[in-house]
Formats: C-alpha cells, structure tokens, sequence
C-alpha cells in the first residue's frame, strides 16, 4: 500500500473521530497528526511530543484503536512517531498499548501466540517521580522487579486515593520485569476485566483454560482490587488462582483505593492473604513533589514555564498528579489553539477550571515569623516597646499586610502585635505615605507578600 492509499484510509479514520468527539478535542489532539508509514499491519503517525502521545493514550485510545481497526483492519498496530531533528529526520517511536488481539480475551491461543503483557508502556520506574508520599512503595517496587516472586513483599499491595499513582508503579514494575528479563511473562488486568472474563469462561464452561491461563503467568498485576466486593465465585477463583501462583514463588501485584481492612465484601482468606507481604500506601504528593512532577513533564515535552506558573499550579492541585496532567494538557490545548503564550492569566482561568482553589488562610503568626525573619529582627522585639528604626519597620509591615491578607479588624491586628487601634491605623497611613515614594520598600512589601500567598 502506497502512502498516498494510507493517507486516504487514515481520512476515513479522522472523519470517525470527528464525529464522536467534541470539535476542540478533535482540533487539538488529532487533527495535527499525519500518517508517516503503514507497512507490515503497523501504522505510524507523526505527533508533536511525548505528552501527546500519552494524552491520547490515556484519554482516547479506544475510540483511535476502533476507528484504526475499522479502517485499517483488524490485525493493525499503532505507533507514534515524534520528531526530534527536523533537519536529519530523527525522531523517537512509542508504540500504542493497543492490540489487535489480547491473549486474555483469546485464551485458547495464548500458548501459540506472541504473549502480551497488556501494560503500558508509556509507565516507567523512571518517569515515577520519587517523594516522601511514595518512598515505600516505589523503593519495593524496584526490589521486586529485580526479584519477582523471590523477595518479602509477595503480594506487594499498593492503595491510595485516585490519581496517586498507583496504576503507573503496578505497570512500571511490570516494565521494569521485562526489561530485565524479556522472557518473564508479565500480566497486567483490572479487577472488572478479571470478573468479565470469569463469567464469559463459566458461560462458554471454560475454567479449566481460565485457570490453566492464570496460573501459566509470572507476574500478576491486578489493579482495583476492591471490585471484588460482593462476588463470590469470582473471589473463590481468584483465591485458588492466588495460592497457586504465591506457593510457585510467582509475584503478585495488586491495587486498591483503600487498605485490605477497609475492604468490605471479600473473603476472610483473601483479605489475609492480601496482607502477607507489604500493603504500601502511596499518599498525596506534597508540594516539592508536585513541583518536581510539573517539572518533570515540562522537561519531557519541552515546555517552558516560569517559577511563579510553576508554583502556581504545583499549589493550587494538591489533591493528585491526574490534575497535574489535565493542568499541562489543557494550556497546550489553550496555547495551541489560541496560538497564545502561556501566561499566569491563562493558567488562572485553567486551574480553576479544573481544581476547586481556595484562598490559603494566612495567619497572624505566619505574617509575624515571615518578617521577622526577612528583616532580621525577634519576634520579641516586635512584639515588645522597642522603638529601634528596623523594629518599627518591621511592626508596620507585619500591620499592612495583615490588613491586606487577612480579614481581620484593625483591633484584631492590634490585638496581634500589641497595639491599640489608634496605634494601628498610624502604622497604614505611614506605610502608605512611605510606600508612595520608597521603592525599597515597595519591593519589600511586594517580595513578602507574594512569599506568604504561596
């Protein structure tokens, strides 16, 4: 097939797109790509970055792949292809974690075919940024891909919030296995995929393969485990295929949005077992992780933003790295769509859009330790008779921003340092006086407060 007769398949492929997505989405992340080869049932198509590639991947991949496998064919692979030196050509290939076949939904051809880990591949050990909220569970990780099924942490049990991090250590461990050793054969599956392909394999009276399937694997990684709850056939069978795999010394992954306690609805034995090796909880990153993250990606996809953007954003989505992502992904779409920079404004109007912000609540005692500590004086001082120049001026700041920070009354504000109202009301008005003509201490107030809205 010529690259002319591709282009024309893939046009096909884009009108399908078109019609089932919204036309920002579509403009932004599908209309850019070109086909650049489709040779041997693998179709390669050119996008700007990596972030693409991973956007789409985690966002619209299945109505690509059908689209793909309607045009195309059923027996069609994707792959990306991103661009790095115009001049040269060269450019770095990701494969799609698409398949045109699974060995889990194909079970009686498993043994014959090509074996496929289903995991994506996209999730690394490396891209996994490391924080004091994952430490545990990233630093078992990598011992276990060292030694699947050989060390203490059999089954590694991982659960946290949504958006922690989960599902990309459970594939990056994965990943990692096969990267040491290609041989290993490496499964990952969601719980739900489990107990659909449970009850297809009752239905068709197929156990026998099911389990001859489940118990040829090395590494099992199961995410969501906690859909379990309430099934107990599929609980019955996963304890049998569990015990077989743990007394084979093969490796067990498994994911959930709480701890094996909180589980409600599954099997006593299970939940025991759920507990012999490590439960590892992966936490909300902190701030410095989410700034490391943003930096990470920024990096990855050559984006440049600016420390106050940075931190920014690293403050405002606090809760997981998915909002982190759907952050980055949505000033690319902004910026490409407007052809605009990315400015604080736009990032403003993008936060809030996606996280709920609210305004930090700054406290008395964060004002007073701030300023004291930029101009080097106690809060002692501050808070005593002293009438020294740099006291005074330390008071007064701490006065004026806590009438601009806080909603505190003027009496309040006194209250905190020590000063009646009449005081209180001198310190604004001389601040203000001064702040009109001395730009030293302008740039003060200015570097304070925006240090203590952070």
């Amino acid at each position: 097939m010529t690259l002319n007769d591709s282009n024309t398949l893939w046009q096909q492929c884009i009108e399908i797109l078109r019609d089932n997505m919204p036309s920002s989405a579509f403009n932004t992340w599908f209309a850019p790509l070109e086909v650049i080869d489709y040779m041997d049932n693998i179709l390669v198509l050119r996008v700007k970055s990596q972030f693409v590639v991973e956007y789409i991947e985690e966002n619209y991949i299945d109505i690509l792949s059908r689209a793909i496998r309607r045009v195309f064919g059923e027996k069609t692979r994707l792959e990306y292809r991103v661009l790095i030196d115009a001049a040269s050509g060269a450019g770095v290939t990701y494969p799609s974690t698409t398949r045109p076949q699974s060995p889990v939904t194909s079970m009686g051809q498993t043994f014959d075919a090509k074996w496929d880990s289903q995991l994506n591949k996209q999730y690394t050990l490396d891209s996994f940024i490391l924080g004091e909220s994952n430490r545990l569970a990233r630093t078992a990780a990598l011992a276990i891909a060292k030694e699947p099924g050989r060390t203490a942490f059999n089954p590694f049990f991982i659960y946290g919030g949504s958006g922690v991090g989960k599902t990309h250590l459970a594939n990056a461990i994965g990943n990692e296995i096969i990267a040491l050793n290609p041989s290993s054969r490496v499964l990952y599956v969601s719980a739900n995929t489990f107990k659909l392909q449970y009850q297809q394999a009752t239905i068709q009276k197929n156990i026998p393969d099911f389990l001859a399937f489940y118990q040829s694997v090395d590494v099992l990684i199961m995410d969501d485990i906690q859909f379990f709850t309430g099934l107990k056939s599929t609980q019955d069978t996963f304890f049998h295929i569990f015990e077989y795999l743990i007394q084979s010394h093969k490796q067990l992954v498994l994911t959930s949005d709480r701890t094996p306690l909180q589980i409600h609805d599954v099997q006593e034995r299970l939940l025991t077992r759920f507990k012999w090796g490590l439960p590892a909880e992966i936490k909300r990153p902190d701030f410095e992780l989410r700034r490391d993250i943003l930096r990470y990606k920024m990096h990855r996809n050559g984006m440049q933003l600016s420390n106050e953007i940075v931190d920014y954003i690293a403050q405002n989505a606090c809760q997981n790295v998915r909002d982190i992502e759907g952050i980055l992904a949505s000033l690319v779409a902004y910026s490409t769509l407007l052809n605009a920079d990315i400015d604080i404004q736009l990032v403003h109007k993008v936060v809030n859009q996606i996280v709920e912000t609210e305004p930090r609540q700054i406290l008395m005692e964060d004002i007073i330790g701030t300023v004291c500590e930029h101009s080097d004086v106690t809060e002692k001082a501050v808070l005593g008779q002293s009438r020294q120049k740099d006291v005074v001026r330390a008071r007064q700041l701490i006065i004026h921003l806590a009438k601009r920070l806080t909603n505190h009354s003027l009496t309040e504000i006194g209250n905190s340092v020590k000063r009646s109202h009449a005081t209180v009301l001198h310190a604004l008005n001389t601040m203000n006086s001064q702040m009109a003509y001395d730009s030293l201490l302008r740039h003060d107030a200015e570097l304070l407060e925006n240090t203590l809205r952070k």
